[in-house]
């Protein structure tokens, strides 16, 4: 079995990635509407019609949905039939559903706010760590990490750190991921590293010639010898 290195990079080696990936994030970040708002319920629905969706398929669904729909009242009385005329084009029939299931728990269970912490989210139906993450650092402000495949993939070829098959789930990688998005603005960070990932450090071909980060990522510098 091929041994993984859990060690952490110290926290001025993070601190250093994440002031490149915020600088880069300024000036090359991608532009949707689910990130001109701060309302967490359509970053939060945003989310959800992100799920095995690409982002560009999602901006007009979006535009649309919330031009009828302003709250999650309006969702939660809605019938599923009408949800579908709006939710449709992203496929996966099952996940309208859940639209209804998680306005109709905020209005039930949370005065129809989307709750300001990781454990309260959690309890919305499939809302899971990264959905988590992602509304608390980008609506709130808050602390609050994420990890994805993207993530694994970034710190893996920046630092040299070794992750299992699953490495979003490894507890090392979730440690390096919770101090990279213990910053001023984590929400920035968060979207940052998931448009690097997205636009340079893509899972074929990455862009390493031209990458801002290329001079201390240890996978580029392997490739160098």
């Amino acid at each position: 079995m091929e041994r993984i290195d859990k060690e952490i990079p110290d926290k001025e080696k993070i601190v250093t990635f994440r002031n490149k990936i915020i600088r880069w994030f300024n000036k090359n970040g991608r532009r949707y509407p689910w990130r001109e708002t701060k309302d967490p319920f359509k970053i939060l629905i945003a989310e959800m019609m992100l799920q095995r969706t690409k982002a560009d398929q999602v901006e007009s669904v979006y535009r649309r949905f919330f031009s009828t729909f302003g709250s999650p009242e309006d969702v939660a009385a809605s019938t599923m039939e009408y949800l579908n005329e709006f939710l449709f084009p992203l496929g996966l029939k099952w996940r309208i559903k859940r639209f209804k299931e998680v306005s109709e728990a905020l209005v039930s269970d949370f005065d129809s706010r989307v709750p300001e912490t990781r454990e309260s989210i959690l309890k919305l139906p499939g809302v899971g760590d990264y959905v988590a993450g992602i509304v608390l650092s980008t609506a709130f402000n808050k602390k609050e990490w994420i990890v994805d495949s993207n993530v694994v993939r970034v710190f893996k070829r920046y630092f040299g750190i070794g992750t299992s098959k699953e490495g979003r789930r490894d507890r090392h990688v979730v440690e390096m991921a919770k101090e990279y998005a213990s910053c001023r603005n984590p929400g920035k960070a968060n979207m940052g590293i998931l448009d690097f990932a997205a636009l340079v450090c893509t899972p074929n071909n990455p862009k390493c010639i031209e990458c801002p980060l290329s001079t201390k990522c240890a996978r580029f510098h392997a490739r160098e010898r």
